[in-house]
């Protein structure tokens, strides 16, 4: 196993591109009912607006740019590539921090925080295995327990003996589980996703709001997206058609963004052309969704100090008892607006929040 650390450049083929504006180009369109709005999936007026976009302004060479302007590395962990952006404080003495992405997301979501928080962190923010520029997985198994335990490694490697740990979507599983595997080296968890089932003796008695929340958790539960229905049963059927074309994976990603963004944060097309274009890029439409198949669901102990940054429109909200009785709470701030796609939605809010609980316990 080598543990050679590799300086890395995003450059994308322009084969690869001429390629992706050819298949734009001959785009099969389904028919679709009349008036049928979303009764049965994402409207296709939806995604053919987004479509032209990609196929006749999207600029794929200025994410490259906004990408390569920090530096970036691969690295070899447990027989899988690893890619990460490194970006080092002027101080330091300034706390290691390493930031995980989830789906439909990758390192594109923390593009706007990386500036502001660097003044403060030393930032690590990696690719998950079958993500984005760490590529498709080439062995199965590769769930929220492997993946930290890679993160864990990848710290060391950089020298960090101490460091905290910040993730939502599965990059929250994910920063939990480092948390519970390197109780001695992580100083603290900061989450901006976080679902919690009633405790084994049930909910107690719970404020109207809470009972609000508990109904929308087992809403959510009853009625899982398909996208996650479909992943966590067999991704690699669906695999083969999100790996083939790309109006379908942008059929099947937007769909999830314009469910789980608040719609007051207007994330523009150029913020999620440039994930869906990374997905299709790296040809990991289909490796990307197989944490979902080797993750089991369970419970996830973190016995070091945890913050909660709870944005309003996200995917279920979290209720403040039940995380207490499970975890040390150190933090918890509510927000009137963002949602699942916090450190792209609200960059200022997520940068603050994060600056907030890392400085309480230090």
């Amino acid at each position: 196993m080598t543990t050679a650390i590799t300086p890395f450049r995003v450059d994308i083929p322009q084969a690869d591109l001429d390629d992706l504006a050819d298949r734009l180009d001959r785009a099969r369109w389904p028919q679709e009912p009349a008036e049928s709005g979303s009764h049965y999936g994402i409207p296709r007026s939806r995604v053919t607006a987004l479509a032209e976009y990609w196929r006749t302004d999207f600029d794929w060479r200025a994410v490259e740019t906004a990408l390569n302007a920090h530096p970036q590395f691969t690295t070899e962990i447990d027989g899988q590539n690893i890619h990460f952006i490194h970006v080092r404080a002027a101080d330091p003495d300034a706390l290691p921090l390493i930031l995980t992405h989830g789906w439909p997301g990758s390192v594109i979501e923390f593009l706007d925080v990386i500036e502001p928080l660097s003044r403060d962190f030393q930032l690590v923010i990696p690719s998950i295995p079958g993500f984005g520029f760490s590529g498709p997985t080439s062995q199965p198994g590769w769930d929220v327990a492997r993946v930290a335990r890679a993160w864990a490694e990848l710290m060391r490697r950089l020298g960090y003996e101490r460091y905290g740990a910040q993730g939502g979507d599965w990059g929250s599983a994910i920063s939990r589980v480092l948390g519970d595997l390197e109780p001695e080296r992580v100083v603290g968890v900061h989450l901006n996703y976080l679902t919690m089932p009633p405790p084994p003796g049930g909910p107690g008695e719970l404020s109207g709001e809470d009972t609000r929340r508990l109904d929308g958790v087992r809403e959510y539960l009853a009625n899982q997206p398909v996208q996650r229905t479909v992943h966590s049963i067999a991704p690699q059927l669906v695999g083969y058609g999100l790996n083939d074309s790309p109006i379908g994976l942008l059929a099947w990603l937007l769909d999830r963004f314009d469910a789980w963004a608040d719609p007051a944060s207007k994330l523009s097309p150029d913020k999620i052309l440039a994930d869906v274009s990374l997905y299709w890029l790296t040809g990991t439409a289909a490796s990307a969704p197989r944490i979902h198949r080797d993750s089991p669901p369970g419970p996830l102990p973190c016995p070091v100090p945890l913050g909660v940054a709870v944005f309003a429109r996200e995917i279920t909200l979290p209720i403040r008892s039940f995380a207490e009785a499970v975890y040390d709470i150190r933090h918890w701030r509510e927000y009137d607006h963002g949602g699942h796609f916090a450190a792209m939605e609200v960059p200022e809010l997520f940068t603050a929040d994060v600056r907030e609980f890392f400085g309480s316990i230090r």
